[in-house]
């Protein structure tokens, strides 16, 4: 048995005679131009190529029984979906003891929210406005996939999403740059820790680079249309912070960007990317994405597809194999192609040598740290933590919320009230219906000993069929209250699940709609993952709980809610539209030379809906109430270099404790181009007992101020801003300040 150690296969390479052209690299970059240099042109290509395991598919099947042999002969580099202890070890031992300078396998997984314990949907965890949670639940993934023999972590998706159409929404932080760029830095760190080579750790991946979430009609795999500055100001910022954690790895969106697929930008890989922010890990291309250019019409054969990809600095293929097959034949044609395969080789053997690779190819891969570690009671814990900080009050009309755990009778109504699949959504990775606690379970948990729980579905979710309205009526007749569990099912959100409405599907609005007759107070338990619109549920319903879908520990993380063992503190990080019409919609939009005004019927509006959002950005309630005072400034005007100080009092003026997330905009009332009406800038979360308050102060800086000038330069520029601080981006208390050269 043949096992490779860097220091080892180091010695080997370099130890013949003459001087050492490594003496002046470090010792990371000294090894890997020493093993590019022993490579053959088809090793190389293969560290270039990633190939699916037949254990799971995240994309269309992708036939090739040839994988081993691949590895055998050092031509792949990486596997995606070969998960576990025994399994990667298996393949491992294949690269390092057979192939010809046994270099280790790189072994990738999509892990969008948690590995085999399931977290909420990252846009869920956005709204807990708790980085330091969010920050955990990414710790806990890696500690659970690193044990698993899984190197690589497809994730973060920190793409913004400005269309709840989109089903992909559910993977990102929201519609805000700022905020988005909070939440990718979090996950970064999450993932990767404080060294890449920690047992505890994985490398992560910034994706889809980028503005995937931008697609024409929320239609997913869409072109994408879009000014090199809205790209820069408000699609690129979550990605620029990724990279300047340190995240080791980039991937392709599907979409193309001006008439170029995300795959063959040159312009956004090698420019931005690689030369502007001077990013060192490596690019991936999403499934398959660079075949399929062919289908784009950029490229008229693979070949054309591989070399387009190439050039414009993707490092790695993804499954589809045009690298391998094709870029010898582009290599004999043009040399030049020579040190871009030698860049990409060099990045990609980058990222192993971080993970510690090459000094224990199978330090991953201990199946007995993956039984001690995997699903362990403490990440359970976690996962119900983060699951009831997720949730968002949207409406609880005369106190209807909390309800007592002693009433007589509750009837739980609804058909995601006993599901099992639902809360795990999509991406779920390991994740299993088995350790699902649903909302009835976590409900007959929490109630006291002599209320009766009563249960019946009333629908399908997606159904016409109400024949099961007759039982739910009776019961909902009997009870004190009633719990109407609605909303979309795991596979109406994801990848491929964009929806033209966005309402709750099938009869579940009118299920809603007969419980409310029967007299009742009706508290909605609404589960999905993305905005709903749904007016008459908001307007009507007696409480509404946006619970989106939170994982494995739903139930009594919603039960905590329920019940008011927990008040709830989240926010909304996406706006909810009233209508699909409405979209896109959100908060730090351009003003226009005709604002809004009710009784002007020449300014913006449609004569068919009501103006603004259902629900703007920020917004969230409490079982408590908090109010703002005293807004003050520490001086009326500052210069570049320097800051300013914004302080503000914030009062619990309720009757039991809470939390509220205080919120920061500000907005530059002239600018060389048109600006945001408003633009988040900070936050800060307090525990506030009754009567309590407490004085938040907010420091701003000139490079806060920074935009895309009309000269496409990045700075502030001197002038007056509006500053807002408050409880959501629609109610705010204001400020002035001017900012000079």
């Amino acid at each position: 048995m043949r096992i490779m150690f860097a220091t080892l296969i180091f010695g080997l390479i370099i130890g013949c005679s003459g001087p050492d052209p490594t003496q002046n690299l470090s010792a990371k970059e000294a090894f890997i131009d020493s093993l590019i240099n022993k490579m053959t042109i088809e090793e190389k290509l293969g560290q270039m190529s990633q190939s699916t395991g037949h254990w799971e598919m995240t994309g269309p099947v992708v036939a090739d029984s040839s994988n081993l042999e691949l590895t055998r002969t050092g031509r792949l580099g990486s596997f995606l979906n070969v998960i576990g202890a025994e399994r990667t070890r298996i393949a491992q031992e294949i690269a390092v003891n057979e192939s010809r300078l046994g270099i280790p396998l790189i072994f990738g997984y999509d892990m969008i929210h948690g590995y085999a314990t399931t977290f909420p949907i990252p846009l869920a965890e956005a709204a807990s406005w708790d980085l330091a949670l969010i920050k955990k639940s990414a710790e806990i993934t890696a500690l659970e996939a690193s044990a698993s023999g899984i190197h690589w972590n497809f994730a973060p998706m920190v793409d913004i999403a400005r269309d709840p159409r989109w089903g992909r929404i559910m993977e990102g932080a929201g519609e805000d740059p700022w905020w988005g760029s909070q939440v990718a830095v979090a996950r970064v760190k999450g993932y990767q820790g404080e060294d890449l080579s920690s047992l505890e750790t994985v490398a992560a991946t910034a994706k889809h680079f980028a503005a995937y979430g931008a697609a024409e009609g929320g239609r997913d795999y869409n072109s994408t249309e879009i000014s090199e500055r809205n790209l820069r100001e408000v699609y690129l910022p979550p990605f620029e912070a990724a990279s300047d954690a340190g995240v080791a790895a980039f991937m392709n969106g599907f979409n193309d960007i001006n008439g170029i697929p995300a795959t063959a930008h040159d312009f956004l890989v090698k420019q931005i990317l690689k030369t502007e922010w001077g990013f060192n890990g490596l690019v991936v291309s999403d499934w398959a994405s660079v075949q399929e250019m062919t289908d784009h019409g950029i490229a008229a054969t693979d070949a054309e597809a591989a070399a387009l990809a190439l050039e414009a600095g993707c490092d790695m293929e993804m499954v589809s194999k045009t690298y391998i097959n094709h870029l010898t034949e582009k290599l004999a044609l043009n040399p030049s192609y020579l040190s871009m395969i030698d860049e990409a080789t060099r990045r990609i053997l980058g990222v192993k040598y971080d993970l510690g690779l090459f000094d224990d190819p199978y330090k991953y891969s201990d199946s007995v740290r993956e039984a001690r570690v995997v699903r362990h009671n403490d990440h359970f814990k976690h996962a119900r933590e983060i699951a009831k900080r997720s949730i968002v009050l949207l409406e609880n009309r005369n106190n209807t919320l909390p309800l007592n755990p002693n009433l007589r009778k509750i009837a739980v109504i609804g058909p995601l009230a006993t599901d099992t699949e639902t809360p795990l959504a999509t991406w779920s990775a390991q994740g299993r219906q088995a350790d699902v606690t649903t909302i009835l379970e976590g409900i007959k948990l929490a109630v006291g000993t002599d209320t009766k729980v009563l249960q019946a579905d009333g629908c399908e979710i997606n159904s016409q069929d109400k024949s099961g309205f007759k039982k739910a009526r009776g019961l909902a007749k009997q009870a004190d209250a009633i719990v109407a569990v609605v909303g979309e099912h795991a596979l109406m959100s994801g990848e491929a699940l964009s929806r033209a409405d966005i309402d709750l599907p099938g009869v579940q609005l009118d299920l809603l709609k007969m419980l409310k007759e029967t007299g009742k107070p009706v508290v909605v338990v609404l589960m999905n993952g993305r905005p709903i619109a749904e007016p008459w549920m908001y307007e009507n319903c007696d409480a509404v709980l946006e619970t989106w879908h939170l994982g494995v520990q739903s139930g009594p993380a919603i039960a905590d809610v329920l019940f008011g063992h927990y008040n709830p503190a989240g926010k909304l990080p996406v706006t909810i539209p009233r209508s699909v019409g409405q979209i896109p919609i959100y908060y730090n939009h351009k003003n226009t030379g005709r604002a809004f005004e009710a009784q002007d019927r020449y300014t913006t509006k449609y004569i068919d809906e009501q103006h603004g959002p259902q629900y703007p950005f920020g917004y969230g309630l409490s079982y408590t109430e908090f109010t703002y005072s005293n807004l003050m400034l520490d001086k009326p005007s500052f210069h570049q270099g320097d800051s300013i100080i914004v302080n503000v009092t914030l009062t619990n003026t309720g009757d039991v404790p809470g939390e509220e997330v205080a919120q920061l905009y500000v907005r530059d009332l002239a600018g060389s181009v048109t600006r945001p009406i408003l633009e988040l800038k900070g936050f800060q979360k307090l525990m506030l007992d009754p009567g309590e308050s407490s004085t938040i102060a907010f420091t701003i800086k000139a490079e806060d101020l920074r935009f895309w000038d009309r000269n496409m330069k990045f700075k502030s520029e001197p002038g007056m801003f509006k500053v807002f601080v408050g409880t959501s981006s629609a109610d705010l208390s204001e400020s002035e300040f001017t900012l000079l050269d």
